[in-house]
């Protein structure tokens, strides 16, 4: 192996440019986009089981902390059933809300686009005209 032959500079310049290719590319920015939303909607959805939905729930079989305090002892070991069912409940909810907006919302616009593109395009001024030559010719 020569020193021509192996240059480090160049290695690393090229490593660059195929990092930045890889990392610039559309569907990598959509992707950390999708992350980051997908990240704070987890939270949203977190936020609404842990303090809206769970209290509510609690109402009905109160305790000393709600949900919180729903707590079963085993042999003087407390299982925290109570977390345990607010995490349920959280994954339910993100569950639910992906199936309606994949499933459901996607699908019906991919429906609809579907059907926008069996429908023929309106036809222009010359095809307009073009047809009606056609149609009084077939009568003369």
């Amino acid at each position: 192996m020569t020193g021509a032959s192996f240059d480090p500079s160049q290695k690393a310049l090229s490593l660059l440019a195929e990092f930045k290719k890889f990392a610039f590319k559309g569907n990598v920015i959509d992707l950390a986009v999708g992350v980051i939303i997908g990240a704070a909607f987890g939270k949203i959805i977190d936020s609404l089981v842990k303090h809206l939905l769970m209290p509510l729930i609690s109402l009905l079989a109160p305790g000393e902390k709600g949900y919180l305090g729903w707590k079963a002892v085993v042999n003087g070991v407390e299982i925290p059933y109570g977390l345990f069912l607010g995490e349920v409940l959280n994954f339910l909810i993100v569950a639910l809300a992906l199936f309606l907006f994949i499933v459901k919302f996607l699908g019906w616009l991919m429906k609809s686009k579907q059907e926008e593109k069996k429908l023929p395009p309106p036809l222009t001024k010359d095809q307009e005209l073009l047809i009606e030559i056609r149609d009084l010719l077939k009568k003369a």
